[in-house]
């Protein structure tokens, strides 16, 4: 009776996300519905539902976890202090003069916004809205523009920091965790979100250049497909104006990467220099007044940083050495002057109408991923307690080709539930389930993380179903059609699927770079 309960319990979980209701309910509803079938059946132990609130408790309390809202506000306040469009504009003039060059501006452009703002649907439409105008109006053939947006909108899920990749490393994690204890392991090893930030570093700049490079040859050889921008419409980009809109975004993701990467900072105190840096860069652009303040805050931020790299910064050591203590007062001075930027940035972006909309947005996501996530983990109890790890270790071990062949099944199941759901949903239901099994059978967690979430990107691009085509066709203007789209995306699709070819048979192109900082 416990097989069946379980295969109804998936069954019902597939049918209704198809009918589209929100997922967390889905997931609380199926773990409630078959929990209780189990208990009426006696295949389930209800004495195991006593560990349900110790493990929401644990979730609501991981630290990692809070870096979620802070890496949600960062990428809702750039996305509406409206650096896109100066961006595009910059990058515009820098490549527009060569064949493909608008394209390549999109890619530069999707790359930064995208590991900034990480949401993909925001990236698309506010590329889509700016880009896409501009480039027909320089004559791109439509398919080419319009999957290169799509394409470049998608790589905020691949490219650290992305929001995506906290929660799937802290599945991740977890799910290891699990793995090596049902070996018997209690001296586990563990990963961390930084690791995953490593491994997905090298194939996300691999993927982003393959983009680049097949924008640049394809218009070398049809530049009717992407023709240069005239010189007298292109206009010049001065190195100051450069510098400008280019430092803001580099600066915030290198200091957040950079913390992370390094082990200066956890990647909590890293979103959390995010949001801060976020919101000085949208108070700079927002209303009147004197730049002083932030300009002050920002140096006075990276001074701290500075200061707590090379001093013990601790509060309450009865004995501290002269240079910490100096460097104690100056880490208080500095605090009061980035305190006063972060007053001033929430003063500006208030009374324009940017802190609002970008505050009810960040509890917005974030309540759904942790509901999601709640809902989440009463499934996988009651799944487990049903007795599904069973059932799914023995349909995995059973598939020909032993870990490789379930990897690819785990895979193709992935693939298809990105045209239904979005990269957090299918985390959280898919890896609990999936996760252990495979990583008993010897498959790295790092490398199935980056390859999971190269497969999502994939999903999302694939027609007739991914999602950013859908997000595309709101802002097309006339004379572009869903066919052009779908031609246009194509290209892109099989770029994705030799980026994601290349780390399957070189697994050392996501696990060389953790293993080098660890």
């Amino acid at each position: 009776m416990g097989l069946w309960l379980n295969i109804g319990m998936m069954a019902a979980l597939c049918t209704f996300i198809m009918v589209g209701l929100p997922v967390m309910f889905i997931l609380t509803g199926c773990a409630m519905v078959f929990g209780g079938l189990g208990i009426a059946f006696g295949v389930f132990d209800h004495f195991l539902l006593g560990a349900l609130a110790q493990r929401i408790f644990g979730t609501m309390t991981s630290e990692t976890l809070i870096a979620i809202p802070l890496f949600v506000f960062m990428g809702m306040m750039l996305e509406r202090s409206r650096i896109a469009p100066d961006l595009l504009e910059a990058m515009g003039r820098l490549f527009g003069k060569m064949n493909g060059g608008l394209a390549i501006s999109v890619t530069v452009v999707g790359a930064l916004l995208g590991a900034s703002a990480g949401v993909v649907g925001a990236t698309v439409v506010t590329m889509g809205l700016i880009a896409l105008p501009a480039m027909m109006r320089h004559r791109y053939d439509p398919a080419f523009a319009t999957g290169s947006i799509c394409a470049a909108g998608t790589l905020g899920q691949i490219i650290p920091p992305a929001t995506v990749m906290v929660v799937l490393g802290e599945v991740l994690a977890s799910a290891y965790q699990q793995a090596q204890l049902s070996q018997g392991l209690f001296s586990i090893q563990t990963i961390s979100v930084g690791d995953l930030y490593a491994g997905a570093m090298i194939p996300s700049l691999v993927l982003t250049a393959l983009y680049m490079i097949y924008q640049a040859v394809l218009c070398w050889w049809k530049p009717s497909i992407g023709p240069a921008v005239p010189p007298d419409e292109a206009g010049n980009v001065s190195l100051a104006t450069l510098v400008e809109v280019l430092v803001a975004p580099i600066v915030l993701l290198v200091a957040i990467l950079g913390s992370t990467l390094a082990g200066i900072a956890t990647p909590t105190e890293s979103a959390a220099v995010g949001a801060i840096g976020a919101l000085l860069l949208a108070g700079l652009r927002a209303g009147k007044g004197s730049p002083a303040p932030i300009h002050l805050a920002n140096a006075a931020a990276l001074l701290l940083v500075v200061l707590r790299s090379f001093f013990d910064l601790r509060l309450g050591r009865q004995e501290a050495p002269l240079a910490d203590q100096l460097a104690l007062v100056a880490a208080a001075v500095l605090t009061l002057v980035l305190a006063w930027g972060i007053l001033v940035s929430l003063s500006r972006t208030f009374r324009d109408g940017i802190l609002g909309p970008t505050s009810h947005a960040t509890m917005s996501v974030t309540a759904m991923i942790f509901g999601t996530l709640i809902g989440a983990t009463l499934f996988s109890l009651v799944f487990r307690g049903l007795g599904g790890d069973d059932v799914v270790r023995s349909v995995l071990e059973a598939m020909p080709g032993g870990k490789y062949g379930a990897l690819f099944l785990v895979m193709l199941i992935v693939f298809l539930l990105g045209f239904p759901l979005d990269f957090t949903e299918i985390v959280i239901i898919v890896v609990p389930i999936t996760g252990p099994v495979l990583m008993q059978m010897g498959i790295d967690p790092i490398w199935f993380g980056v390859l999971l979430a190269l497969n999502l990107q994939t999903s999302f691009l694939t027609p007739p179903l991914g999602p950013t085509l859908f997000y595309i066709q709101g802002v097309l203007p006339p004379g572009v059609t869903s066919q052009d789209v779908y031609r246009g995306i194509i290209p892109f699709v099989m770029i994705q699927i030799i980026a994601l070819a290349l780390v399957v048979l070189f697994p050392l192109s996501a696990t060389w770079l953790p293993s080098v900082l660890l």
